[in-house]
């Protein structure tokens, strides 16, 4: 098991009701999983240093998880197909 950083932006016109149910299903998946989540940092919206499919602004979500390594691509892959995320990073500790 690994000690990830993950950082990931969700759309700023998404509501913030589903901003918070993304939260919760990726703190879910990584509990499901074998993971351990060691923090959840809400960092709020920021703007954007180049526009991602027409938007200046979106909402940091920085992660700091313990997870088995096979399960990162798994966990990218359903970030990529999920609505509402921009962009996402993991980063091994």
């Amino acid at each position: 098991m690994n000690k990830y950083e993950l950082m990931f932006i969700i759309a700023s016109d998404v509501a913030e009701e589903k901003r918070e149910a993304l939260i919760e299903k990726f703190k879910k998946y990584v509990e499901s999983h074998k993971g351990q989540i060691e923090g959840v940092e809400k960092m709020g919206m920021k703007k954007l240093a180049y526009p991602i499919n027409f938007k200046n602004e979106g909402f940091y979500v920085l992660f700091n998880i313990v997870l088995p390594a096979e399960e990162v691509d798994a966990m990218g892959k359903l970030m990529n197909i999920t609505d509402g995320i921009i962009r996402h990073m993991f980063v091994r500790k």
